[in-house]
């Protein structure tokens, strides 16, 4: 066993010495044309690779030549082999911890319910229009223009004007006032004059409003 063991080792030092030549040839060629690092790194790699090839070439032989790998003693066969020992005997699992349970989620609190819009304020109710005032007396007032009897063409239907009938019409005729354009320019003055002097009944022709109903109808 022991000149065996001396002859692997030879084999493999001469083996690693060509192995390391060959090498450092080959990379010593393709450091011309390549870079150093590169040409180091591919001499580490077919160096290597020059081993494995050079220990499997010295075993290959040490089988051919013993019948047994180099590295095998031979065993009597009158010695029974010993008992291969038992494996120990694995201990049991410790238990997994129970995972601690997840804590519940807290309640989301509850929206608050949104404020309620404030009424509108009522409308406040517009002012009623204040009546207005009846005309103070303004004395005697002025007296306006009458006329003897009536234009050609005859008089105008003054029962056109609200508040005038037929009798106060004739006796509006028998004072003088015949057509809408007399009744039409009176001043404030002259229906003053006139509501005392010529209606029968006193403010009639303010109330309503001889004056604007004459214009009215003396367009026509």
């Amino acid at each position: 066993m022991v000149d065996n063991s001396m002859k692997d080792h030879t084999c493999q030092a001469i083996g690693y010495v060509i192995a390391a030549i060959l090498v450092g040839l080959l990379s010593w060629l393709l450091a011309k044309v390549l870079p150093i690092w590169l040409a180091v790194v591919l001499f580490l790699i077919l160096f290597g690779i020059g081993i494995l090839v050079v220990n499997t070439i010295c075993q290959a032989r040490t089988i051919n030549r013993t019948g047994a790998k180099p590295s095998q003693p031979v065993m009597k066969h009158d010695t029974p082999p010993a008992p291969a020992k038992e494996p120990p005997a694995k201990a049991a699992p410790e238990p997994e911890p129970e995972p601690a349970p997840e804590p519940e989620p807290e309640p989301e609190p509850e929206p608050e319910p949104e404020p309620e819009p404030e009424p509108e304020p009522e409308p406040e109710p517009e002012p009623e229009p204040e009546p207005e005032p009846e005309p103070e007396e303004e004395g005697e007032g002025v007296k306006p223009e009458l006329l003897s009897e009536a234009r050609e063409g005859g008089p105008d239907d003054l029962k056109k004007i609200k508040g005038i009938g037929p009798k106060l019409e004739k006796d509006l005729n028998a004072k003088g006032v015949y057509h809408f354009d007399q009744i039409a320019s009176w001043t404030a003055q002259e229906v003053v004059w006139a509501d005392q002097n010529l209606a029968a009944f006193k403010g009639r022709i303010s109330r309503d409003n001889w004056v604007a109903q004459a214009k009215e109808l003396a367009k026509k």
